[in-house]
């Protein structure tokens, strides 16, 4: 097996309100807990001045054995983060009442075209992950109106809807909404929000910004390099798609005598690609999977609800005649001590971000390796890797 030496690196983080700074610095600790592993060195360097997306290097390197036997690796890989927070952000920054009201109408837009259908038909637990928020927050507005009209139902005076409107009101802001946070539940309404326009492309907003994404990562790729892997978790594997995809509908051949890895981890391409109006967006999935210079490996895990187990998701969105994605089985479990594993086991949005977390003992995959190791990122396609081959 032939080492890398210097690798570029495209990572499309999931939809979380952490900008470039804050994702480095994760990564950074993530490295930390897998060299301590693996036992390797590993350097993070700062973000290069200007760069955007935030850019990095990572230097990797181990030496084996003295004397005449003594042997060594070193790798060094260009980290480009390629974070959508100024799109969180503006999802986030409304008021309270404008989140729910948008939230609860992408609901609803999924769906009218087939969404929720197609969830609960390849994976129902991401079904029942969808349905979650909206049941949760239409629960406590129902129990907020009971509240308010509890003097109509008593029949008392209508004055006396003045305090029951005060208390329905104080059990909805002080009550349900810190409740809610430990659930996420908002933010899972903006993350909602944002896989329909990604099905539907049609906010300008969106669009523009996947453009000037596109231009970005077409220069991080004109870097020379031994392996080009570009990464993905979660919500970021339908921005890869998409800007992935537009770089393919350009230029054909811009990959033309590169080694590409499109690593999916905790893939949630078919959270948007399942929508009746995503057209475009399986369509961009259909030229990544025939690229012939492009692997596609998809990270999958059994105790992970937050994504497509075992669903093969180029077949899916209709190409079926294209080369599927390699599958890889992992299990949080294997990752994580005992202790840490049922500290985190019932925080499905935890487990779901293992897949860019270190961890504590080897296992068969390991992020920092894929993006920074020194082997080549393919062989995490094969589940038996499980030692540095030095």
């Amino acid at each position: 097996m032939k080492l890398i030496e210097k690798r570029v690196v495209l990572h499309f983080p999931g939809f979380e309100p952490l900008d470039g700074a804050a994702h480095r610095a994760r990564y950074e600790r993530s490295a930390r807990q897998s060299a301590a592993v693996w036992g390797y060195s590993i350097e993070t360097g700062t973000p290069e001045a200007g760069s955007d997306p935030l850019s990095f290097e990572v230097m990797t390197s181990e030496a084996i054995g003295g004397g005449s036997d003594s042997h060594s690796w070193q790798t060094k890989s260009r980290i480009h983060m390629v974070e959508h927070d100024v799109l969180v952000r503006r999802l986030r920054s409304r008021s309270t009442v404008s989140r729910i009201i948008a939230g609860f109408r992408s609901c609803v837009e999924i769906m009218l075209e087939g969404g929720m259908r197609g969830y609960f038909r390849h994976a129902w637990r991401f079904g029942l992950f969808f349905l979650f928020p909206f049941l949760l927050t239409a629960l406590a507005i129902a129990l907020t109106a009971q509240i308010a009209l509890l003097p109509y139902g008593l029949g008392f005076p209508a004055w006396h809807m003045l305090w029951s409107g005060s208390l329905a009101l104080c059990f909805f802001i002080f009550a349900f909404l810190p409740f809610s946070e430990r659930f996420h539940t908002l933010h899972l309404f903006a993350d909602w929000e944002m896989a329909v326009a990604l099905g539907r492309m049609d906010q300008a907003e969106f669009n523009d910004w996947l453009e000037g994404r596109a231009v970005a990562v077409r220069k991080a790729l004109m870097e020379e390099a031994d392996e080009y892997v570009i990464s993905s978790h979660s919500m970021g594997s339908s921005v890869a798609a998409h800007v992935i995809g537009i770089l393919l509908e350009r230029e054909p051949e811009i990959f033309k005598g590169k080694r590409v890895v499109f690593a999916t981890l905790g893939s949630a391409v078919l959270q948007c690609a399942l929508l009746s109006s995503a057209k475009l967006l399986r369509a961009r999935v259909g030229l990544i999977a025939r690229c012939p210079e492009i692997s596609w490996l998809d990270v999958q895990c059994l105790t992970d609800s937050i994504n497509f187990y075992k669903v093969p998701v180029v077949a899916v969105c209709g190409h079926a005649d294209a080369p599927p994605a390699k599958i890889l089985l992992i299990r949080v479990k294997q990752m994580l001590t005992a202790k840490h594993y049922r500290k985190i086991r019932k925080d499905q949005l935890r487990v779901h971000r293992q897949y860019v977390l270190g961890p504590d003992m080897k296992s068969s995959f390991d992020f920092t390796l894929l993006t920074a190791g020194p082997m080549p990122a393919s062989v995490f396609a094969y589940p038996e890797q499980d030692k540095l081959p030095v």
